[in-house]
This record gives structure tokens, C-alpha cells and sequence, in this order.
């Protein structure tokens, strides 16, 4: 009923500030990309995950039927040893939890327990008839209680396998969990790390499910997304020493961080493999343990920045989510660059909005005037050109935004650049500083910001390649305040693509790259130009605590030539069957809120 509500409050909000003609365009955008499809069958995603594992069970079964001939085949059969520390675990849920690793398809595994001195007696009874029936499973049983990171370290140190995978004493194990790994290292044998989806337990129902993306360094600063299943090479463990006790309770946290400081050898398997147990005992129930768990999270995050010589505070903005508020190094110079032809009530707004709220100071205004016809546009052009607040740059000729950009870049005199519409509105005075703070950063290539709509839902929170057909804006509509998909529109995180209407890079790395490409003119110029930022080694950050208004395409409206979509498909042809890698492909691709795909 309150999802009613908010779509009606929105209707009569689009209506009165923009007329009802805008109200039937966005309609008739939203069933143009979703259909009745998009009514009918995406009812929530609890609706769709149900209808997914259906899906999903017929698929494995057909996967299990050949799994005796796909092992045969394989030339590398590595053993995968899985640590478990056991404590005081209801007895049901502990001989689910170790016959999910017996049940195993792929049979080259070991079970190393550590028994955390249970007080439970009947526990170290059961560990014992298992090892008996299976000499596969070794226990330890620690005479006294240690804490997880010590009976963890305990069961470490009984492996003997190439790879160890971590795995909870009340959780279960997919049967093809460890056939998927193995069939992932015959293809890629240089691999050091490989994690896979996950969903949740509750009673007997399984639910909430996270579609994870690839690898995403930023994402793993802001959240410890890679959680279960864990699959890493022993030796990298025993190099770092195993498990730290100082963080106990996020010591999981800390291990990726550090595994993933020593190599990038690192693989995603988008299936579900792991199921997570929520028990009234577990510490997703257990305030206490939360807070302690959130903490020592915070301090993982802390020796990390430490560790990787960064200059920045860790702050929890949200249950298991995290922002690095970064330090930028010095003041250099910020070239903004703002294409631009009449419309001046948007362009003195994004001037003014510019000038009066940006914290940092040392950055040039460029304004590339495209022909404006207007009088006042033209005197208000002359006014700031004459006071010394802009550049104003003339450029002749049909409209075409990368080339504009490219001729305001080659006058420009910034080591940095923010490529800018003229429709946009400053709401965080740190923004420049924000977005500064990523792009200094080597591995980061461009960076993005979080646009809004005048009536505060989102526009623009990083792109999905691939979505609609060519590209698309994730958790476009959402209100502002609502945390989207798992947490993901709140926080920092890795993308294939920002939009250029609000966009920062080196202007090292633009030159690099050979700027923007002038056959697109108009449309997906800024996300070709991402792509290839990426194809050069690079990331792509968008972040979401430099917030700006968009008044989108006031000023040059929605045109999206076909010529522009055709070109940008047969050039990326490749990517787009590959799919984005930072968007699950168990997730719709033809709607922007991250609903599993049926």
C-alpha cells in the first residue's frame, strides 16, 4: 500500500512541476522497458527467487546427472580442505552442515572441525561417529573455549589440501558447491581466490539471495560483500599468518582484505553455493555480537588503510556498510567543463551552485558555447567572461558532445577533469574534494556521483552495461533515502560505467585513452568512454556521497540516435555478450532496481 502511495505522491509531483505530458513520457518509458512483463511477473523478489529455484533445481539435477564424466575429465583434481569451528551448535543444523560437505559431488575434499570446547558433550560424540563413518573428516576438540579465530586457525592447521574453503557450523554447503569451484580452476588453474552467490536460511525456506558482482575492490572497502563461498589457496593463508584474534568477529572481513592485497588472481561464480543459516543464536540475531562484529569490522577496514600507505577515515553509514572518507593529496587543479547552448536558467543555477557551495576552490569553470542564439544567454556569457568566474569557449558547428569535450580538453589546464552538464545543481559542498580523492587513486580510472531528480529519487547511480538492450542507470526512480539491492545504492562501489553528465578522470588518463569518441555524438559517449577506460586496466567508481540535482536532458531532451546505438553495439559487441561484470547475471536486465531475472 505504501509503494501506492509513494507512485501516486510521485504522479502528482511530475504533474504539477513538470506537466502531465512528462508524467505520460515516463510512463510510457517504464512500459517500454519492462512491458506488462514488468507488472505481471515482477511482483517482488521474494515472488521472483521463489520462482528462480524452481528454475534453478531443474538446471542442477540435469548439471548433477553429468557430473561423474565431467570429473573424469578433468586433468586438475585438487583436494579442497573445509575448515569449520565448531561451538555449542544445535545438533540438527551441525549434521546438516557437515553432511552438505559429505553430500558432495566432487569427492576430493577433506573436513577440518575444531570443536571450540563445546559444553554441549553430545557434540563431541557426533564429530566422532562422523570421523568414524568418513576418514575424509578430521576433528580437533579444543579442551577449552578459544574463540572462532583460534579453533579456525586450529582446523587451519589440519589441512592439507590446494585450496581451503571456509564453512560455518550451522550452514550448508550447494552439493555442486566444490565441483563448481574445481570446474572454474581447470579452465583458470592460476586462481588464488574464488567466491560465489549466496542466500539466506530462515526455518526451512530459503530466501534473500545476493547476486554478487565480480571483482570490486572499491565495493569490498564499503562492504564485505564476498562473505560465502570462500575459496582460497592455502599457501597465500599460511603466508599471512592464518586468522588475526584482533579482529575477531569480522576476522573473515579482515582475511579478504589482506588475500586480496596479495594477489588478483580472483574469480566470481555467479551461482548460489552457499546457504546462510539465520538462527535465534546466530550473530545476525545477537545485538551484542552485531555491534562487536561492526566494530571489529571497522577496525579491519582501519589496518587495511594502513596497510596500503591511504590516508582516510573509516565510517559506518549503515549495518555492515562502510564509507573511506579519504584524504586528497594537495590542491591540483580542476578543469570543469560544462557544454552548453542557451537555456540560461540552467546554466546560472549550475554556476552559481558551483561557485557558492564547492568546498574545494582551485578549479577553472570552462563553458563551451554551442551557438547560443539567446540574448540574455549571450550577455550572461559575456557577464562571467568579463568577471573572470568562466572560460567561454565558442564552438561552431552541429551539436556533438564528444567533440566538444574533446576541444574544451585540449584548452583546458587542469591535471583533473570534471565533465559537467549544464543541467546539473551542486547539493554537496565536498563534492569536488570527494570525487578528487578517488581519481588520484592509481587503479582508478574515472569517477561518478549520485544524480537525483528534483523530487529526490535517483537518476543516475552508476550504469549497467547491457541493460535495455545497450546501457542503462541502476536504481533509477528509487527515493534517495531507500538503501536499494542488498545496500548497494548507498555505498561506494565498482561499475562498468558513471554517466559523463557528472564525471571525474585524470586528464592523464583521458590522453591515454584518446579521449572521447567523436562517432558518438549524442548518446553513449560516456560509457564507451568508461569501457574503454577499463579495457586499459583501470576501475571505475561510483560513489554516492557526492550527491548533485540532474534536470535531465532539460536542456538537449532524451534523443538517443539509432545510429549512436548501433555503432556503440557492433563496437562492444563482445562486452555486452559477455555481460557486465560488475552486474549479476542471475539479475533482470530489463529493469534498473536489481530484480532476479525469471
Amino acid at each position: 500500500m505504501s509503494k501506492v502511495v509513494s507512485l501516486f505522491n510521485k504522479a502528482i509531483w511530475i504533474i504539477y512541476h513538470q506537466g502531465p505530458m512528462e508524467l505520460i513520457r515516463r510512463t510510457w518509458c517504464y512500459l517500454r522497458k519492462h512491458g506488462l512483463r514488468g507488472v505481471l511477473i515482477y511482483r517482488s523478489q521474494a515472488h521472483n527467487y521463489n520462482l528462480w529455484l524452481r528454475k534453478e533445481a531443474g538446471r542442477i539435477e540435469r548439471q548433477l546427472l553429468a557430473t561423474l564424466e565431467d570429473i573424469a575429465r578433468f586433468p586438475y583434481k585438487p583436494t579442497i580442505s573445509i575448515v569449520m569451528p565448531v561451538r555449542n551448535t544445535d545438533l540438527i543444523y551441525l549434521k546438516r552442515s557437515i553432511s552438505s560437505v559429505r553430500n558432495q559431488v566432487y569427492p576430493y575434499w577433506e573436513l577440518c572441525i575444531a570443536n571450540d570446547g563445546s559444553d554441549n558433550k553430545d557434540i563431541k560424540d557426533i564429530l566422532e561417529s562422523f570421523q568414524v563413518e568418513d576418514k575424509r573428516i578430521k576433528v580437533v576438540n579444543l579442551p577449552q573455549r578459544t574463540g572462532i579465530v583460534w579453533a579456525t586457525n586450529a582446523a587451519l592447521s589440519m589441512a592439507t589440501g590446494e585450496f581451503v574453503g571456509f564453512l560455518d557450523h550451522d550452514d550448508e554447503l550447494a552439493p555442486h558447491a566444490l565441483l563448481q569451484v574445481v570446474r572454474w580452476l581447470n579452465k583458470q588453474p592460476e586462481l588464488d581466490v574464488l567466491y560465489s552467490d549466496e542466500d539466506r536460511i530462515i526455518g526451512e525456506r530459503r530466501c534473500e539471495p545476493f547476486f554478487k558482482p565480480d571483482w570490486s575492490p572499491d565495493l569490498l572497502l564499503s562492504m564485505n560483500y564476498i562473505g560465502h563461498f570462500l575459496v582460497v589457496r592455502r599457501k597465500l593463508i599460511q603466508e599471512l599468518g592464518g586468522l588475526r584474534p584482533e579482529t575477531e568477529g569480522s576476522q573473515d572481513y579482515d582475511l579478504v582484505l589482506r588475500v586480496t592485497e596479495k594477489t588478483n588472481r580472483i574469480a566470481h561464480i555467479p551461482e548460489i553455493l552457499y546457504h546462510w543459516r539465520v538462527t535465534p543464536g546466530s550473530v545476525t540475531n545477537r545485538s551484542q555480537s552485531r555491534t562487536g562484529a561492526l566494530e571489529a569490522a571497522q577496525k579491519a577496514l582501519a589496518y587495511a588503510l594502513e596497510r596500503r600507505e591511504l590516508q582516510g577515515q573509516v565510517v559506518q553509514i549503515g549495518e555492515g556498510r562502510y564509507r573511506i572518507k579519504y584524504r586528497a593529496q594537495g590542491t591540483p587543479r580542476i578543469s570543469i567543463i560544462i557544454p552548453t547552448k542557451d537555456k540560461l536558467y540552467l546554466l546560472r543555477r549550475c554556476v552559481t551552485t558551483i561557485q557558492e557551495r564547492s568546498s574545494y576552490k582551485n578549479y577553472e569553470l570552462i563553458i563551451v558555447n554551442n551557438e547560443s542564439q539567446d540574448p540574455a544567454t549571450l550577455d550572461y556569457l559575456a557577464f562571467v567572461q568579463q568577471r573572470g568566474i568562466c572560460k567561454v569557449m565558442p564552438f561552431a558547428g552541429q551539436f556533438n558532445y564528444a567533440k566538444i569535450n574533446n576541444f574544451a580538453v585540449e584548452r583546458a589546464e587542469g591535471e583533473y577533469l570534471v565533465f559537467l552538464n549544464n543541467d546539473t545543481e551542486i547539493i554537496s559542498p565536498d563534492w569536488l574534494d570527494e570525487l578528487l580523492s578517488y581519481a588520484q587513486q592509481k587503479q582508478v580510472g574515472a569517477v561518478g556521483t549520485k544524480l537525483l531528480f528534483p523530487d529526490n529519487t535517483i537518476q543516475h547511480a552508476g550504469v549497467i552495461v547491457g541493460l535495455g538492450g545497450v546501457a542503462g542507470h541502476a536504481f533509477y526512480g528509487l527515493p534517495a533515502s531507500e538503501p536499494g539491492y542488498m545496500g548497494l545504492a548507498t555505498v561506494t562501489r565498482n561499475c562498468a560505467a558513471v554517466t559523463g553528465a557528472c564525471m571525474m578522470l585524470r586528464r592523464a588518463v583521458f590522453e591515454e585513452i584518446g579521449g572521447f569518441d567523436e562517432e558518438l555524438d549524442i548518446a553513449y559517449n560516456d560509457v564507451d568512454l568508461c569501457l574503454r577506460i577499463i579495457q586499459n586496466g583501470y576501475y571505475i567508481v561510483w560513489t554516492p556521497h557526492a550527491v548533485l540535482y540532474h534536470h535531465e536532458s532539460a536542456s538537449r531532451g532524451h534523443y538517443q540516435p539509432e545510429r549512436n546505438i548501433r555503432y556503440f553495439c557492433e563496437k562492444w559487441r563482445n562486452f555486452l555478450k559477455r555481460g557486465d561484470p560488475f552486474y549479476n547475471p542471475n539479475l533482470a536486465l530489463d529493469r534498473s532496481d536489481f530484480m532476479i531475472r525469471v
